[in-house]
């Protein structure tokens, strides 16, 4: 995108931004919304920040926090808007987006629904925080201690790669009843 863009090129990228979120009827975190957004269209993330919060500002799209990550949603004013505005996004784009919106954000969702990360206590001290999300809500989330970074970085990949394996070995030792 072009910094001398005209201001209908800049409000249909506004109204994109509306419609995607409208179509997707529930909360989102940005980077799932910025990474739905760019399957559909080029938007540099600048641009996608300002829009952003040109909207927030404006009462089209709220954002609140849970479970420290930030959400995204639309309002019942953004609502209003987008169906008094969705014909200014060329049809080609709605089809687009239409069409892409429902393969794209399962694998967005697939993607964002396990996370984890480490963050430094000390030199050599991480605090590592596993977790499982499903429909914005936490499902299971463990923090542990890693005495390196190496240690650290281990157990988040582990987690990104084998979340699937490890989570009900998990639950099964929680939920087991002790024999000995």
């Amino acid at each position: 995108m072009k910094l001398a863009e005209d201001s209908s090129s800049l409000a249909e990228h506004k109204l994109l931004v509306l419609y995607i979120l409208n179509k997707i009827g529930k909360p989102i975190n940005q980077k799932a919304l910025l990474e739905l957004i760019s399957s559909i269209t080029e938007l540099n993330y600048f641009y996608f920040q300002q829009f952003l919060l040109d909207l927030i500002e404006n009462k089209y799209v709220i954002s609140y926090k849970q479970d420290d990550e930030l959400l995204y949603n639309i309002t019942p004013e953004g609502k209003r808007a987008i169906e008094l505005t969705a014909d200014m996004i060329p049809g080609i784009l709605k089809l687009q987006v239409d069409n892409n919106l429902k393969e794209n954000l399962d694998t967005i969702e697939d993607k964002f629904s396990i996370s984890s990360d480490y963050t430094p206590i000390a030199e050599n001290n991480f605090n590592v925080k596993c977790k499982i999300i499903e429909n914005n809500n936490t499902l299971f989330e463990v923090q542990t201690y890693a005495g390196s970074k190496e240690q650290a970085k281990s157990i988040v990949d582990n987690w990104n790669n084998r979340a699937t394996e490890i989570y009900p070995k998990i639950l099964e030792l929680l939920t087991s009843e002790n024999n000995d």
